[in-house]
């Protein structure tokens, strides 16, 4: 039999004793309904996910402010929203930065997301990718994995981007750019990987063939313009699990997964174990260092110290079984020794 998330819940509540919020499949009021009843345990240490907690505290519950300590948070898009607090002044602990850190947007964001994404359109469509023409908006290390993985299962991709560096990685590795006014006339299959909102819009929808498929896989479901595309069908098919027919005015179906929210985590089982295994170690260890020197760390955002990565990506590999080369102690000299010449 799966496990349903529900059940994991309910484990950790009933076997581990620490107290549980969620519920699966929760809708935005029920969501922040259980950041209230988080916030009303007076937490000490905020370990977040997308600055909710964090950005709640400031804006409403500033009598909680001296009990904490410090916190992490751990997406792109969270980590955004710290960095703005902290750039209008108005972050009033110290937070690490964990998605900063390479032992997780390295494997976590590339490799877990990637994986997941595709895992959750496979089960929510039973597509064949080969041949299809793939559109991923936004090519961060969410988004570049995505494209990898598509690419991989032989999808032509094409990539939605508004950083121009970005854009121009994605160009030499191999992949075609566009806006996004165009890739809505191309795309067969449409994968949002932004942290943004309205990067799919019903305008772009209406553009898309019949039959398109769109999916999100960033943050949350705003990246999509789903309440214009629900308010525009003139008819609404469920076709499978996680899968909802959308048929416009214009004539043309959209077929729209999980319902806009992530897709790996709604169509499918999210991350495997094997990748946040080094997240949750990086968060674990930050936070025991924010422990540790609390006192002297000034409200802001923080970097999470080289050691900590070096840490786990060593025991990440020791668990792979394998070793890597040491540096000569001249060698090292000759890395730090400006005075060592060629």
């Amino acid at each position: 039999m799966r496990i349903q998330p529900d059940d994991v819940a309910a484990s950790i509540q009933r076997d581990i004793g620490a107290e549980v919020f969620a519920v699966y499949g929760a809708d935005r009021d029920t969501f922040y309904g259980h950041v209230q009843a988080v916030l009303k345990t007076r937490p000490t240490i905020v370990v977040d996910d997308g600055a909710g907690l964090t950005t709640t505290i400031h804006n409403d519950h500033a009598e909680l402010l001296t009990d904490v300590i410090g916190g992490t948070e751990v997406t792109s898009t969270g980590v955004l929203r710290i960095k703005n607090m902290a750039d209008d002044g108005a972050l009033r602990y110290p937070v690490f930065p964990t998605n900063d850190a390479a032992t997780k947007h390295l494997f976590d964001n590339r490799y877990g997301t990637g994986q997941n994404t595709i895992d959750g359109i496979l089960r929510a469509t039973n597509m064949l990718l080969a041949g299809s023409t793939f559109v991923v908006v936004g090519y961060g290390w969410c988004g570049r994995g995505v494209a990898m993985r598509a690419r991989g299962m032989g999808a032509n991709v094409i990539v939605v981007e508004v950083d121009p560096v970005r854009a121009l990685e994605a160009v030499l590795d191999g992949l075609t750019v566009m806006p996004m006014s165009r890739a809505a006339e191309h795309g067969d299959i449409f994968v949002t990987v932004t942290g943004n909102r309205d990067v799919v819009t019903i305008e772009h929808m209406r553009k898309m063939k019949d039959g398109a498929v769109v999916a999100n896989s960033g943050h949350f479901d705003i990246e999509i313009g789903v309440e214009d595309l629900r308010k525009e069908a003139e008819q609404v098919t469920e076709l499978r699990p996680n899968c909802v027919e959308y048929r416009l005015p214009v004539g043309n179906r959209i077929l729209l997964l999980a319902e806009g929210r992530l897709v790996g985590q709604s169509a499918a089982e999210a991350h495997p174990a094997e990748v946040m295994d080094m997240t949750f170690a990086t968060q674990a260890l930050a936070l025991e260092h924010l422990v540790a020197n609390a006192a002297s760390l000034p409200a802001g955002v923080h970097g999470i110290p080289k050691d900590i990565e070096n840490r786990v990506a060593k025991a990440k590999l020791d668990a792979y079984g394998v070793e890597i080369e040491e540096l000569s102690d001249q060698q090292k000299r000759y890395l730090t020794d400006w005075r060592v010449g060629t």
